[in-house]
């Protein structure tokens, strides 16, 4: 894992200002435009950012937002009308939403994980709101009790990633 003084600030710029571009595209373009943008997004970063063996954690990663959303749905947290979903579960838009994420774990979020409670906090807060905000712009409808889920949810994985990372960049050294 790249240490943060490693990694130029305008690159670890460029990976957040490419995740936020990818998350207006797809909330606001819908399934189409998340399938088609939410592709060339990662198949830019894996083309010239990904580390090695990167995919394998962003394929994890797109696995575990279909389980837990998909399940957060099923528990009636989304109402997402008639848009089309995966297996059932989200509509590709959200579903593009965490490999697109997983895009900068060890990029533009590399500096996070060195501090595991504020790693957590910042996913208990920003996590939540990132739903808030996408289901406002996409009509989706939010259970009441979603976003108190979403904070605990995305603590414990902003945690866990904090976790994960420092024992990636133990080995590595």
């Amino acid at each position: 894992m790249a240490s943060p003084s490693s990694m130029p600030v305008r690159a670890m710029l460029f990976n957040a200002l490419r995740f936020e571009a990818g998350w207006l595209l797809c909330v606001l373009g819908g399934s189409w435009i998340a399938a088609i943008s939410g592709a060339a997004l990662l198949g830019w970063h894996f083309w010239h950012w990904a580390k090695p063996g990167e995919w394998r954690f962003i394929g994890l990663f797109a696995l575990l937002g279909l389980a837990l959303d998909g399940g957060l749905h099923v528990a009636g947290g989304f109402d997402f009308g008639d848009q089309a979903l995966v297996a059932g579960l989200l509509p590709v838009w959200l579903w593009m939403l965490w490999p697109l994420f997983a895009t900068l774990v060890f990029h533009s979020l590399v500096w996070l994980w060195r501090y595991p409670l504020m790693a957590a906090a910042c996913g208990a807060i920003s996590g939540p709101l990132s739903y808030l905000g996408g289901a406002a712009l996409a009509n989706v409808s939010l259970a009441a009790w979603l976003l108190p889920v979403q904070a605990v949810i995305w603590a414990a994985l902003c945690l866990g990633i904090s976790y994960y990372a420092r024992r990636v960049a133990a080995t590595t050294q």
